[in-house]
């Protein structure tokens, strides 16, 4: 499967963004999806995710309350509504991607993903 996120860009602290994530080349519903991120000098760190094809998002602490993740099979895409956004979450998000699905345990966890988009960067001023 290939990914491609969009949707990144520029706010201000409090502002919106939508990601999207297009998949292509296989059936997106197989997959078990995951948004992550990465700053500058940090290691790339989970933001949220889907078990499965059909199961709800899960969160990272930092962001529950402020992100919102959605999935839509029959588009081949997933969408991450970031509200309220803080300096903090400054960085490149990817999608990712992985056949079949993850226990909870292991979904925050980027080695667990074969498939990824290129990135698409987040620059929050304050």
């Amino acid at each position: 499967v290939q990914l491609q996120a969009s949707g990144g860009g520029l706010v201000q602290a409090g502002g919106s963004l939508r990601l999207s994530c297009a998949a292509s080349g296989s059936t997106f519903s197989r997959y078990t999806v995951g948004w992550f991120r990465q700053a500058p000098g940090k290691e790339r760190e989970f933001v949220s995710g889907f078990r499965s094809s059909n199961s709800a998002a899960h969160y990272a602490e930092s962001v529950k309350g402020r992100f919102t993740a959605s999935r839509d099979n029959a588009k081949n895409t997933v969408y991450l509504q970031m509200n309220s956004l803080k300096p903090e979450d400054t960085a490149v998000y990817y999608c990712a991607a992985r056949l079949g699905y993850l226990i909870l345990s292991t979904l925050g966890r980027a080695m667990n993903y074969d498939y990824w988009g290129q990135g698409t960067q987040v620059t929050v001023s304050s």
